[in-house]
Parts: structure tokens; C-alpha cells; sequence
């Protein structure tokens, strides 16, 4: 099973960063906005190796379990199969920020 994480999440940085700087162009030049865009993707890299790392733990424990004579064994003690990361429905959507406060 091939999976592509990296390029779902930069989409959705470039969306939000899109969204920002269009709902808030004064705050383009700011330098504490940069900054925290910066921390922003930071944040969001580290998720992203996060969700990577895990489903691909999860991929080589399904591997291993599956495999004989490992099989017999899992089965025999209740080791289960490992599901690969999902998303919530809603985690798509783009957050409201208010930045007057």
C-alpha cells in the first residue's frame, strides 16, 4: 500500500497561507505574522512525519503479523491488525482565526 501524505498536507498549508494573506493583507508585512507562518509549517511538518512514521509502523506490524509462522502466534494471543491513520471528517476544513483580538 503506497501512501502520499506529503503532498495532501502541502496542499492544505498552501490553503490556509492563500486564505490568511487574502482575508488579512496588512498583515503581510508584519513580522510576527511571518513568524508564527513559519511555526505554522513547522507544526504541520512535524505532524506530517508524525502520520508517516506511525503508518508506517503500523504497515511493518501488519507485515509481521501476517507473515508464518507469526501468524499462528498472533492469532493464538490476540494480537490484532493495526489500522493505518485516518483523518477525521471534519479535519479538512480550514480553522477560523481571528486576529483583531
Amino acid at each position: 500500500m503506497e501512501l502520499n501524505l506529503s503532498s495532501e498536507d502541502s496542499v492544505f498549508r498552501d490553503e490556509v497561507r492563500a486564505f490568511i494573506a487574502e482575508n488579512y493583507p496588512q498583515l503581510k508585512s508584519n513580522e510576527s505574522f511571518m513568524k508564527l507562518q513559519d511555526e505554522l509549517a513547522g507544526t504541520e511538518n512535524r505532524l506530517a512525519t508524525a502520520r508517516r512514521d506511525y503508518t508506517l509502523a503500523a504497515q511493518d506490524y501488519n507485515t509481521t503479523r501476517s507473515r508464518f509462522p507469526t501468524v499462528l502466534v498472533a492469532g493464538l494471543m490476540g494480537f490484532k491488525e493495526q489500522p493505518y491513520f485516518q483523518a477525521d471528517a471534519g479535519a479538512r476544513e480550514t480553522p477560523k482565526v481571528d486576529f483583531n483580538k
